[in-house]
């Protein structure tokens, strides 16, 4: 897959816009042959009879008609390929996306139908800020967002599950609520109309699940169960079982949905579609990774993000649901051995021809049977060793899982993965806006010494060199500044030299902190030299008169023939300035770079 990666770049260079590939599958399919065909139609095969059972769960979890799910993953598998990075994430609908659309029109007060009516301008604007953020190169804040976010999410939408589908499971219609706290309450206070026809078709349907899914592990266990469901429930109707069933499905009925704009509608659902395209960049961007790290394929998040936007629009066209990357579908597409994102496409042909086969069947499933299996879906999301992963790792993976966990209990899941996500950030920037340096010099006996720098206890070198690393940016400026002015502040100290080899990510108020620190070394009698400046360090510094400032004698770049070369250059630099050959230097750096 990653053969004459660089002779496609070149061939690929005019259908590229700002870095993304506007048609990367037209490089598969110039090398497209019969021995690909095969294992991606052998893929392929293996996802869709698991993506059929799939879609409609999630259209169930959702709160939507169950050919939504179908609709919605026949589309995003067509069209997410002409797009995508990776050649085995398979789109569609998800138990995380499916959950966020149930929360998110369940705040909003909507009915299932409401819901269908305002699903094609939610899709059209998930597409939108989709395909604005690739282009905007926004997938790198998925490093920023730890995993017990999505840990703490997917647990508190596994309870929101399981209790949506409790009261079909015994054929309650109690009044939907958004968040679990309410779900379970109404559900509580409708238990003594429970109908026994559907708690009866739920124990037919775990007795039929629970021994494939011990002893028949290489079979689609949801369809086989819904079928053998569905045989029985058939077979003990003239006994009196007389459960409510799904809707039949047909293509022909197959809807062209177009978006209708009302002012008051796109404000009341743009949250809810930034939620959903937000949870659907972290998923998916954690299932590519994943994958193109076990193949040693090459992935770009923000063409992958791009896929996502076209897979949204066309189910926004469709009838679909909103469209995110599937853990199971995807690792059983790697698994099943694809050799291209073409084995997305057969599998969402597939689909369809499903639906002309077997639509009409779908009328002999009990909603009571596809309920219980989701339910057994929802159990699975609760993944034990996981929670005790993040509650016993530290303390900020421990706070955030729990933010996240209990926020999606007790308010809608769209605010509770926001109020996590933004609890990750701020633990990230509070450990990054901590530098700490320390004083490395030597012995008479030239063994290295660390001392933490105290002005009052030793007297200061003429020459110090500061190990800057990492991410110098707003929030560890303020930190930053004080710990350097409280360097520059000793009488003898002439020439601070800052060694930014190993720093990223300056921006404006880094930069203008820096100019601060020049100023008032300057004003103590001391010089600044930077060395080891790389080249977009050297661009933020230009546009903020930064250079001009320090002077072009007292900037030194990064040279990756020699990386040592510009602290040598610094040091001659320093000696130039102080007039002496020989002056006494001491090395400052962060704990982890401490005597490196």
């Amino acid at each position: 897959m990653n053969e004459g990666v660089g002779t496609e770049k070149t061939e690929k260079k005019g259908l590229t816009w700002k870095g993304l590939e506007l048609f990367p599958l037209g490089a598969v399919l110039r090398k497209y042959n019969a021995k690909k065909a095969r294992k991606d139609l052998g893929a392929a095969v293996n996802v869709a009879l698991l993506d059929f059972p799939q879609g409609m769960a999630y259209a169930l979890i959702a709160g939507l008609p169950v050919q939504a799910g179908i609709f919605c993953s026949s589309l995003a598998s067509i069209t997410g390929p002409f797009l995508a990075s990776s050649r085995f994430v398979m789109l569609g609908p998800t138990n995380a996306s499916a959950v966020m659309l149930l929360s998110a029109f369940l705040s909003l007060g909507y009915s299932p139908e409401q819901s269908m009516a305002a699903m094609p301008l939610l899709l059209i604007l998930v597409g939108i800020f989709m395909t604005v953020g690739a282009f905007c190169k926004v997938a790198g804040i998925t490093q920023y967002i730890s995993r017990a976010v999505i840990c703490g999410y997917i647990t508190a939408a596994a309870f929101l599950i399981i209790v949506n589908q409790l009261k079909t499971v015994c054929g309650l219609h109690v009044p939907r609520a958004a968040t679990f706290a309410e779900s379970l309450g109404n559900f509580s206070g409708g238990l003594s109309q429970t109908n026994w026809d559907a708690v009866i078709v739920s124990l037919i349907t775990l007795g039929c699940y629970l021994p494939l899914k011990k002893w028949a592990k290489g079979i689609p266990q949801v369809a086989v169960a819904l079928v053998i469901t569905g045989l029985l429930v058939w077979l003990l109707k003239p006994y009196g079982l007389e459960p409510e069933m799904l809707s039949s499905i047909s293509v022909s009925s197959w809807p062209l949905t177009l978006p209708v704009f009302h002012w008051q509608e796109f404000t009341e659902i743009a949250g809810g579609a930034l939620a959903v395209a937000f949870l659907s960049l972290l998923e998916s961007s954690s299932i590519a990774k994943t994958l193109a790290a076990q193949a040693g394929d090459r992935i770009d998040l923000n063409q992958q993000m791009l896929s996502m936007g076209a897979a949204n629009f066309a189910c926004s066209l469709g009838g679909g649901m909103a469209v995110s990357g599937s853990l199971t579908r995807s690792v059983l597409n790697f698994r099943s051995g694809a050799a291209t994102a073409i084995a997305s496409i057969f599998s969402g042909l597939l689909l369809i021809g499903g639906i002309f086969l077997v639509g009409d069947l779908i009328a002999y499933i009990p909603r009571a049977a596809l309920a219980t299996l989701v339910i057994m879906v929802g159990i699975s999301l609760i993944n034990r060793e996981q929670i005790r992963l993040m509650l016993r790792t530290t303390r900020n993976d421990a706070t955030v899982f729990l933010v996240t966990f209990v926020g999606g209990l007790v308010l809608p899941l769209d605010t509770a993965i926001y109020l996590g996500a933004a609890i990750s950030i701020g633990l990230f920037v509070r450990q990054a806006a901590k530098p700490e340096l320390r004083e490395i010099s030597f012995d008479e006996q030239g063994n290295l010494l660390e001392r933490a720098p105290d002005v009052q206890k030793h007297r200061r070198p003429e020459i110090a060199i500061v190990h800057v690393e990492g991410d110098l940016f707003f929030a560890s400026s303020d930190v930053f500044l004080d710990q350097m002015r409280h360097l520059a502040e000793h009488p003898d100290l002439r020439i601070i030299v800052l060694r930014m080899r190993n720093a990223h990510h300056l921006d404006a108020t880094a930069a203008s902190t820096i100019m601060e620190l020049t100023r008032f070394a300057r004003s103590k009698g001391s010089d600044l030299i930077v060395s080891g400046v790389h080249p977009e360090l050297e661009k933020v510094m230009r546009q903020a008169g930064l250079m001009e400032l320090i002077g072009e004698k007292n900037f030194f770049r990064y040279s990756p023939e020699n990386p040592t070369i510009s602290t040598r250059d610094a040091l001659k630099r320093a000696r130039e300035i102080t007039g002496v050959d020989s002056a006494d230097i001491t090395i400052y750096a962060a704990d982890k770079g401490k005597a490196n």
